[in-house]
C-alpha cells in the first residue's frame, strides 16, 4: 500500500548497492561528507563476487539490485561497484526515474586533476580491466592522458579476510605494481571499492615500487564529493538533522555484520536479509 506521506524528494535516502562488502568504503566516505544523508545499502552477497562474470549476467544482476532499492522510495541511486558501474549504469538510467552515480567517472576525474604527466595505472577486477570504463572516462577528461590498467583479482580476498597489515599483502600489492613500473605512472586509481581499504599499504608499496611521486586516488571519496556537488546542485540535499543508515544482504547476514563493522568503523548489529 503506497505511504500516504511520503516524504519529500530531498528528504529520501539514497540507495547504494554493491555485489557485497567492498561498496561499503563507499558509504563510509558518503557519511564523512554528507552525515546527515539517509543511506539504504544493499549487498548482493548470495551472487558475489560479479568481477568474473559477463556483461551479461552482471547486467541482469545490476537491474534486480537497482529495482529493489527504487521501490524503496530512494531520492537516487549510488553504484558502488567498478563493475557494474562499468557496463550497466546506461540501462539503470534508462530503466529506473531515478538519478544514477557510478563510481569510474569520479574516479577518473579525480586522477586526471592528480596526475602530471598524464600517465596513469589503474588496479581493479577483471571485469572492469576488460570493460576498458577507466581508459574511456579519462579520455573524455583529456584527450593526452594514458592509462594503464592491472587486474588485480586477490587484493578482494585479502581485504575480505582482514588481511589489512599483513605483510603477504603487501606482497601481493609490490607484485601486482611491478607490472606498472614500465609505465611510470603518477597516479593510482583504485578501481575496485575493496582496494581502499588497502590504502596505506598501497601508498606504502607504490612508493617504494613506482616512486614517491605517485598518488593514490580513492574512488570511494570521489565518488562522495561528486555526489555531495550532485545533491548541492539538484537542491537535492536533505534537510534533516539526523540519518539512518540500512544494511540489506541477499545472503549471510551474520558474516556481513561482522565484517561491515571493520569496513565502517564501528559495530554493526542489524542487517536485514531480503530475496531478490
Amino acid at each position: 500500500m503506497p505511504n500516504p506521506n511520503p516524504a519529500p524528494l530531498c528528504d529520501r535516502p539514497i540507495g547504494v548497492f554493491d555485489s557485497g562488502l567492498g561498496g561499503l568504503t563507499v558509504v563510509r566516505a558518503i557519511r564523512t561528507q554528507l552525515p546527515h544523508e539517509s543511506i539504504i545499502y544493499l549487498g548482493d552477497t548470495a551472487r558475489v563476487p560479479y568481477g568474473a562474470r559477463s556483461p551479461e549476467t552482471i547486467i541482469r544482476y545490476a537491474r534486480t539490485c537497482g529495482r529493489a532499492l527504487a521501490a524503496r522510495n530512494i531520492k537516487m541511486l549510488v553504484v558502488a561497484c567498478n563493475t557494474v558501474s562499468a557496463v550497466a549504469l546506461d540501462v539503470l538510467r534508462v530503466e529506473l526515474d531515478l538519478p544514477v552515480l557510478g563510481v569510474i567517472v569520479p574516479g577518473a576525474s579525480a586522477a586526471v586533476q592528480a596526475s602530471r604527466s598524464g600517465r596513469i595505472g589503474v588496479i581493479a577486477t577483471t571485469s572492469t580491466v576488460a570493460s576498458g570504463a577507466y581508459a574511456r572516462a579519462v579520455a573524455a577528461q583529456s584527450s593526452t592522458a594514458e592509462v594503464h590498467s592491472l587486474a588485480a583479482p586477490l587484493l578482494v580476498p585479502l581485504v575480505e579476510e582482514g588481511w589489512l597489515d599483513d605483510p603477504i599483502t603487501e606482497q601481493v600489492i609490490a607484485r601486482y605494481l611491478a607490472e606498472l613500473v614500465p609505465h611510470e605512472i603518477d597516479a593510482l586509481v583504485l578501481g575496485c571499492t575493496h582496494y581502499p581499504m588497502l590504502h596505506g599499504p598501497l601508498e606504502r608499496v607504490a612508493a617504494r615500487v613506482l616512486g614517491a611521486q605517485v598518488a593514490v586516488v580513492d574512488s570511494a571519496q570521489a565518488t562522495a564529493s561528486e555526489l555531495k556537488d550532485f545533491l548541492s546542485q539538484r537542491g537535492l540535499a536533505t534537510t534533516l538533522p539526523h540519518s539512518t543508515l540500512k544494511l540489506m544482504v541477499t545472503d549471510r547476514p551474520q558474516q556481513f555484520a561482522a565484517v561491515a563493522s571493520r569496513f565502517l568503523g564501528h559495530t554493526i548489529e542489524d542487517v536485514s536479509l531480503i530475496d531478490l
